[in-house]
């Protein structure tokens, strides 16, 4: 089976391309190393052709309304536009848990991003997912001895976890809103920011902030846990933290 991934080279998208090559499949990616723009649809529809499903992970990294709207907006209408002329038969995109819950800006884009899907013409799986392990890492990632941390309650997942339920969704077919995905664990992102730092020899200060308002109250009361019956992730945090200790040397 030959199944597009947009996104298919960033951090949840290599897992995917990496899921279906050891099924069997063929995965073609959708990205700008691969000729394909989907903020514009250049070079998309010919891409797209030959290929019986999508999963869509792209991504942007903004935390304002306004960057994450017009980003999904376009890419998910690029996206559904040439779906439909090549004939694809279904559309997977990755969502967030609490992206209905939760008014912050960039979750309001995932918002935009699934009301497209709903209504687009394609056949269409939604899989919610929690915060990946990786989350705090790229604000870790710079040379600061200081790291400003959001305060927020989650029940992170492995980005390999979500990628394989993906591909599942994918050669499964068409089943509307998935259940939810999460971690087996619920912990808190500043904690999981520490315990990263340790786990590499790190020097930083991880200094907690809880953002402003209704928002900030809705992430760490809950608003970004699973409801009702959702799929756990097989990975824990310490699966992760061990990965990262091998990987990474010792006074980095």
């Amino acid at each position: 089976m030959q199944v597009a991934v947009a996104g298919g080279t960033g951090l949840v998208g290599k897992y995917v391309v990496a899921e279906l090559r050891a099924a069997g499949h063929r995965p073609v990616i959708l990205a700008r190393s691969h000729g394909v723009d989907l903020t514009t649809g250049v070079g998309l529809a010919d891409r797209l052709s030959g290929s019986q499903a999508v999963i869509d992970v792209t991504n942007i990294v903004t935390t304002r309304k306004k960057p994450a709207a017009d980003f999904f907006s376009r890419t998910t209408g690029h996206l559904l536009l040439a779906a439909r002329s090549v004939g694809i038969e279904h559309l997977v995109t990755l969502s967030i848990v609490g992206s209905d819950e939760v008014d912050f800006g960039y979750y309001l884009g995932k918002r935009v991003q699934e009301e497209l899907v709903r209504d687009g013409g394609v056949p269409w799986t939604v899989l919610r997912a929690t915060q990946f392990f990786e989350f705090p890492e790229p604000l870790l990632d710079n040379r600061s001895p200081v790291v400003v941390m959001p305060r927020m309650l989650t029940q992170p997942v492995a980005a390999r976890d979500v990628a394989e339920k993906l591909v599942e969704h994918a050669l499964q077919g068409p089943s509307g809103m998935a259940r939810e995905i999460a971690g087996p664990d619920r912990l808190n992102m500043v904690d999981m920011a520490r315990r990263i730092v340790r786990s590499q020899g790190r020097r930083r200060l991880v200094v907690p902030v809880t953002l402003p308002g209704r928002v900030g109250r809705a992430m760490t009361t809950g608003g970004l846990l699973p409801r009702g019956q959702y799929v756990q992730g097989r990975r824990t945090f310490e699966d992760h933290l061990a990965s990262l200790g091998r990987a990474t040397p010792t006074g980095r």
